[in-house]
């Protein structure tokens, strides 16, 4: 009960057990009241409400911009709530992220950025970086944002280990790992520690040029010798190999008949900018849904109908 606790924002008192659960709405029951509740409205949004009725919390997938729901117990009599707004950021906590950087830091800023004018809805607690004097660090450091150096290595003695790693993203209540750029492997313990959880993005259409020592101007440099016309970034959730993970998006960028690999990478890197504060905003205001075969989709703010 305490996950749950923690998952929903709120303390649950012991004893406490469930009464409904499905995939649109969860009743708990606390055990000195009897509760009886249910949901009544059309589910196009993937946002959590909560409501409060005394004796029971009832949480809701809402997919609809006009959405409420009933509760009814032995004490109380009916309450309902609606609310017509922009949902998936008002009925949302704001998402706590940390970024993984191992060079300049690009993507990294534009995040940051686009928080700090609200079109993300999270704020940036912490980066961690396998090599301190890059310029992400840097501007991490500039803007006070705290800077964790991981792995620990030779020339990096202070840095932290993988399990202790998980125990400070832990204590900064990270929602979302952001990699942007981060050149090492994720290691299994973080993978496991919060699955569905950690973002790459990757300079190229994946699966093609990604995986083991495919980064930076290789890709470009691959991607050209290859013939392909065509090229652009991939977000995708991350698992415990390089580059394999769920796609969540692409952008397709052409690859011209006299590109040099730094004339692509200039074109790439544009869209990457764009494409991942899109699916971190996403990501932030629960937009994110999964297909039955494990697919991640993206849910429109615009058209609550519309997945991508």
């Amino acid at each position: 009960m305490e996950a749950l606790g923690s998952m929903i924002g709120t303390s649950l008192p012991s004893p406490t057990k469930f009464i409904h659960m499905s995939p649109k709405c969860l009743t708990i029951r606390l055990a000195s009241r009897d509760a009886v509740s249910h949901c009544k409205v059309p589910y196009r949004r993937q946002v959590l409400a909560k409501a409060f009725s005394g004796s029971e919390i009832v949480l809701q997938k809402a997919r609809s911009k006009t959405w409420g729901f009933e509760c009814r117990c032995s004490a109380q009599e009916m309450e309902s709530y609606a609310a017509t707004d922009n949902t998936s950021q008002s009925l949302t906590q704001r998402k706590r992220l940390a970024v993984f950087v191992s060079g300049g830091g690009s993507n990294f800023k534009a995040i940051h950025e686009a928080a700090k004018e609200g079109l993300v809805h999270g704020d940036i607690m912490v980066l961690v970086t396998d090599k301190p004097g890059c310029g992400g660090a840097e501007y991490a450091r500039d803007n006070q944002i705290p800077v964790i150096i991981f792995p620990r290595s030779m020339s990096s003695p202070d840095a932290v280990s993988a399990a202790e790693l998980v125990a400070t993203l832990r204590n900064f209540e990270v929602d979302f790992l952001l990699l942007a750029g981060f050149l090492k492997l994720i290691p299994i313990e973080l993978v496991q520690a919060f699955p569905r959880s950690i973002l790459n993005i990757h300079p190229s259409l994946l699966p093609a040029f990604g995986g083991k020592g495919f980064y930076g101007l290789k890709v470009h440099k691959a991607v050209i010798a290859s013939g392909a016309r065509y090229s652009g970034p991939t977000v995708h959730f991350v698992d415990e190999r390089y580059d394999t993970g769920r796609i969540v998006a692409q952008r397709v960028v052409p690859v011209l008949a006299d590109d040099t690999a730094e004339q692509l990478a200039a074109r790439v890197l544009h869209q990457e900018h764009q494409l991942y504060v899109e699916v971190v905003s996403a990501l932030c205001e629960d937009r994110i849904v999964w297909r039955e075969d494990g697919v991640p989709l993206i849910c429109s703010r615009e058209n609550p109908n519309k997945l991508y």
